[in-house]
């Protein structure tokens, strides 16, 4: 990799403004960032082209599918962990939180099982550096699960833990509290009987209540004593955003309600809401469409969540919504807002001093086309 690069003719998006301009790449790092067309002939000419800072999500389960590409087919974790990271880099991702379930709510899953060969196959490309994008794991913990607390302290001194978020998705509150479309969701994507529907809501509502709160304040003070990054997940009412603010958590992950939304933001938690949400035009689970909270402009950050390439099509589709989300503000939510909120000051936008994680994108009949992308000046994609 040459020392030093050059990026020319390239419509460069900075934290609050977009210009035709050249940038300067020394070591890895952005070493300078100027208006104009440079004549140097070793720059690289990008042909108007937008150079964009590489994305940071925060939150996504696609490793899963590779895992169990199949019902019953248990695919080698090794061969699954690349396949996830090339799709990763693909869609433009240069720093990813992989989302570790811990307490599968699934009567049929296989989360908990996977989960030591997921974790170990991660750190091994890590350290091995066969990795494209930078991975970190994001610790998912289903409050309600009998095991959750357990598993947890198992594995919150990895050293690649920098984000835990807790959950309770049982039926009757947070993002199910419609038990239709609890029953509607599991039902479908599980193929259960109404009789095995019926015992499996019985047996979550009664390890909610045995387990949660136990589970969410013990989790959380383990956190805090680690000083990790800690979020939220479906809130829906003011009390459990007074909640999550007294435990000092940073994110509020998919807040289900404008009034959850609104407060979560005002007591200084970045609001998360699924990419999906804003391709797709609304919530799978019937509560607020994410685009109704950019027009209250309540939205900070967006995660592909279970669909990696809606991160960077989501972020160009909100900057062309009814609301106050101009480009750099749209990709700002998918860059520079989740790195702050991880905790990562060396990236998420286009400054001099920071990592050269970039991508090039055009964008064609309205979707974005991610020609290049770089991890510290490397060409990754």
């Amino acid at each position: 990799m040459p020392v030093e690069q050059i990026f020319t003719n390239a419509r460069i998006v900075t934290a609050d403004q977009v210009f035709v301009g050249t940038l300067v790449l020394r070591d890895g790092l952005i070493a300078q960032v100027e208006e104009g067309v440079s004549g140097l002939p070793q720059a690289q000419n990008l042909d108007g082209d937008y150079l964009l800072p590489g994305l940071v999500e925060l939150h996504t389960d696609n490793l899963e599918k590779y895992m169990s590409p199949r019902p019953g087919v248990d695919w080698p974790s090794a061969s699954a962990v690349q396949t996830h990271d090339a799709q990763i880099v693909s869609a433009g991702i240069t720093t990813v939180f992989d989302a570790l379930a811990i307490g599968d709510v699934n009567p049929r899953g296989k989360r908990m099982q996977q989960l030591p060969d997921m974790l170990e196959a991660i750190a091994a490309a890590a350290e091995a550096g066969h990795m494209r994008a930078d991975h970190r794991l994001h610790l998912r913990c289903e409050v309600c699960h009998p095991d959750t607390l357990a598993v947890f302290r198992d594995l919150v001194d990895h050293p690649l833990v920098k984000l835990v978020s807790v959950m309770d998705h049982s039926p009757g509150q947070r993002q199910f509290a419609k038990e239709d479309k609890y029953r509607e969701y599991y039902m479908g994507k599980y193929h259960l009987s109404e009789a095995e529907m019926n015992a499996f809501i019985e047996e979550q509502v009664a390890n909610s209540r045995a387990f949660s709160d136990s589970h969410r304040r013990a989790i959380v003070a383990d956190c805090q004593a680690r000083g990790l990054s800690l979020a939220s997940h479906d809130d829906a009412t003011l009390a459990h955003v007074q909640e999550s603010a007294s435990f000092a958590m940073s994110i509020a992950e998919f807040p289900t309600t404008l009034e959850a939304a609104k407060a979560s933001h005002e007591l200084g938690m970045k609001v998360l809401m699924g990419a999906p949400n804003i391709v797709r035009g609304g919530s799978h689970s019937g509560n607020i469409a994410a685009a109704e909270l950019a027009q209250h402009g309540v939205l900070d950050i967006l995660s592909s969540d279970y669909y990696p390439a809606s991160l960077l099509q989501a972020a160009l589709l909100l900057a062309g919504q009814d609301n106050a989300y101009d480009l750099p503000r749209a990709i700002a939510t998918v860059s520079q807002v989740p790195a702050q909120a991880a905790g990562l000051d060396d990236r998420g936008e286009i400054r001099v001093g920071l990592r050269a994680d970039l991508l090039q994108m055009r964008v064609q009949d309205g979707q974005a086309l991610i020609q290049q992308v770089w991890r510290q000046a490397k060409r990754v994609f």
